[in-house]
């Protein structure tokens, strides 16, 4: 019943790989780690948790870290 949010993350991050520019590759990416880290909580797994938690903080930092210099 839960699987659905690890397929939509899966599509997200594949479909990650057709952004064009750094920030909209960041925003896909975080978004993916963060329905990653619901699955993760739904199904017990602190490894995709803290996996994701990463992923998503390094990308919100890379994003910030962009806008600045913009």
């Amino acid at each position: 019943m839960t699987e659905w949010i690890g397929w939509v993350a899966t599509a997200a991050f594949a479909g990650s790989y057709f952004c064009r520019g750094p920030v909209s590759l960041r925003i896909v990416q975080s978004s993916a780690a963060v329905l990653w880290i619901v699955y993760g909580f739904m199904i017990g797994a602190r490894p995709v948790i803290v996996a994701n938690i990463v992923v998503a903080s390094l990308a919100l930092f890379s994003i910030r870290r962009s806008l600045r210099k913009s």
